[in-house]
């Protein structure tokens, strides 16, 4: 018997190994769906001075940031550490200091009369910490065009340390 419609072959059934396939697909997109949406929000950071620090401007030329608390036991001496890296590598890259959920408040009584150099960004939430992967206080992270060139605990000696990664 001949028709003039063509022959579409019978369906078949998803075989096991496809339906697992696309169960593993689909929770992978649910994964991803849940995690960029917090790693995708742009951060923006005030200074202590009034001033905005954003994503973009850490794309361009290179960064030093020093994400300190006041309460860290290793942060009391950390205006005269971070004085020392501005006047090292101040010239070769911008330096500044993001601090760890504290308050204005807090943040300025700390620094008050101590002669801090860099701006002061106030990382109040810890989103910008967190979206960095800062997970010690005082933290280290180089900058350069954009990539983390460098991220960890702020060393004892800075130099080794901030000059590979400005390489």
């Amino acid at each position: 018997m001949r028709t003039d419609q063509p022959h579409t072959p019978p369906r078949r059934r998803p075989t096991t190994r496809r339906v697992v396939a696309a169960a593993w697909a689909l929770a992978l997109v649910g994964l991803v769906a849940s995690v960029l949406p917090a790693g995708a929000q742009e951060i923006a950071l005030t200074g202590l001075r009034g001033e905005q620090l954003r994503e973009a401007d850490l794309a361009q030329g290179s960064t030093i940031v020093v994400v300190w608390a006041s309460w860290s036991p290793r942060g009391r001496d950390i205006v005269e550490r971070v004085n020392a890296i501005d006047e090292r590598w101040g010239r070769q890259a911008r330096v500044i200091t993001v601090n760890f959920q504290e308050d204005r408040g807090a943040v300025e009584g700390f620094l008050a009369g101590k002669g801090l150099r860099v701006p002061v960004f106030l990382d109040t939430d810890g989103a910008f910490a967190k979206k960095n992967a800062v997970t010690n206080l005082p933290g280290l992270l180089v900058v350069k065009d954009g990539a983390v060139a460098f991220r960890g605990k702020l060393p004892d000696d800075t130099d080794a340390t901030i000059g590979n990664a400005l390489r």
